[in-house]
């Protein structure tokens, strides 16, 4: 069975794509390969955050790996938070990154969304990338308790919960990240 590091020490995520891949895949996190550094993301774009990470465990451990990078665009306050998601009000509290963007969109009527995520996989020293978005709105105040991140503020097109109040397997039907690992997976397994 094929072995994959996913970049991330981030449990939920880890959660979300093991129950995507199924038992199709050994899946590593950091923890499991031994490294705990917080891998620099510095990049402008989701792409190149993704990259930076996955590129730094092939280089450094010589494993096939891959690393997200995913992040919430509002439409009208220019696309923010962006790259800058997981620390837009300056600390990784998600509570306080809620509040500012709610904060941010007081008064505002247009709520337009997305969630976006980018993979950067590497793979035999070749680099790919996979998206996945969906489309959806912002609440005025947080809904639900389940998921992590701006989850209790997003409700996607064509749904009236939030993530935070759909079960596991609900949102990892149709999630940003669902959609940019089930690319993954299919490419995976066609190769």
């Amino acid at each position: 069975m094929k072995e994959l590091v996913f970049a991330t020490n981030n449990s939920h995520k880890i959660e979300e794509v093991k129950a995507i891949l199924q038992d199709r895949f050994i899946l590593k996190s950091l923890e499991d390969i031994g490294c705990d550094i917080d891998i620099p993301e510095t990049g402008d774009t989701f792409e190149e955050n993704a990259n930076q990470k996955s590129s730094y465990i092939n280089k450094n451990y010589g494993l096939d790996c891959f690393a997200d990078d995913s992040g919430l665009i509002v439409e009208s306050l220019n696309n923010e938070p962006g790259v800058y998601s997981a620390r837009y009000s300056g600390s990784r509290d998600m509570e306080k990154n809620i509040s500012l963007l709610l904060h941010n969109l007081q008064g505002v009527n247009n709520r337009n969304a997305s969630f976006i995520t980018v993979i950067s996989l590497i793979l035999d020293g070749h680099n790919y990338y996979f998206e996945g978005r969906i489309d959806g709105q912002i609440t005025e105040e947080k809904r639900g308790e389940e998921g992590f991140g701006y989850d209790p503020i997003f409700i996607p097109n064509g749904f009236t919960k939030s993530f935070a109040q759909m079960s596991a397997e609900e949102k990892n039907s149709i999630s940003h990240r669902a959609i940019a690992v089930k690319k993954l997976s299919d490419f995976l397994l066609g190769r």
